[in-house]
């Protein structure tokens, strides 16, 4: 069992009390993952300190299914080590998890983090010693990471770059997202207010990067899932996606996890047996949730 101390960058104190126990609460997960199970860690795939990803591979991995989870913390904050209690999960789903670190606000403001998206899909399709086939690719996220997943996944197709056409992205499972950035009149000092102040360059871009503004023409199948007990912007957002992707070609499926917050819905993946992993599964064998 791992009982490495992780060495992580400063960052600015979370928000929340709530945020705080979570990010405790996934840091003591991490130090428990099996040692045999990461087969790399803090690979760079771009020049600036943030740009590393980890990846777990499941045995005898080649050419295998990608899952790529995005960490939240609200564009802010956040470590790719807070979803690394998933990897025995998905590994043993005979898929590879890559886990990156982004850019954070507000030293780097939108379109930062989700040009680090991009840039790690490049990446990995370039890299002659990753496994996994990046013509079956699996995008999810947490909080501010499924907001990136799903923005991801929906503007791809518009990158219009060469190196687009080697990845295939066939499936998008976000986690309590944040899929709509505007807000008329943020409260101040509110999460939403956070938005503004810290994230984005300019008010008007809260609309660009908005996955609720890229739907049409979807083909990527998606699995929205959220809480209960979530954030309103969070439930009012995924169900405002949903709607619209439901009016695209490809499938979409809502998952309410009752009982469950904003954080717990994350948390929750502790259980392998956790309806997400199915949802996961279900996509990858070209199934609807």
């Amino acid at each position: 069992m791992r009982e490495e101390i992780f060495q992580l960058a400063e960052q600015m104190p979370l928000p929340t009390v709530a945020a705080q126990r979570y990010a405790s609460i996934v840091l003591s997960w991490a130090t428990q993952v099996p040692e045999p199970l990461c087969s790399a860690r803090n690979v760079p795939y771009g020049p600036d300190r943030q740009q590393t990803y980890d990846v777990f591979y499941p045995q005898n991995a080649n050419r295998v299914p990608v899952v790529i989870f995005w960490h939240g913390g609200g564009w802010t904050n956040g470590f790719k080590e807070w979803s690394w209690f998933m990897a025995e999960h998905v590994t043993r789903l005979g898929a590879a998890l890559v886990l990156p670190n982004y850019r954070l606000a507000p030293a780097h403001r939108m379109p930062a983090a989700f040009d680090d998206g991009l840039l790690l899909l490049r990446s990995l399709a370039a890299s002659p010693s990753f496994s996994g086939d990046m013509r079956n690719v699996y995008f999810g996220g947490h909080s501010a990471g499924g907001h990136l997943a799903a923005l991801t996944a929906l503007r791809f197709r518009h990158a219009g770059t060469a190196e687009c056409d080697d990845i295939v992205i066939r499936g998008c499972a976000p986690i309590s997202g944040i899929m709509d950035l505007s807000h008329p009149e943020p409260a101040p000092e509110s999460l939403e207010a956070r938005v503004y102040d810290m994230v984005l360059r300019q008010a008007d871009d809260d609309v660009i990067f908005s996955p609720i503004c890229w739907t049409a023409g979807n083909r990527v199948p998606f699995v929205l899932t959220y809480g209960e007990n979530d954030s309103p912007r969070v439930i009012r957002s995924n169900r405002r996606l949903a709607a619209l992707l439901a009016c695209q070609s490809a499938s979409v499926t809502r998952h309410v996890e009752k009982g469950r917050d904003h954080f717990d819905t994350h948390l929750m993946l502790r259980d392998p047996h956790s309806p997400w992993y199915h949802a996961l599964e279900n996509m990858m064998n070209g199934e609807r949730s």
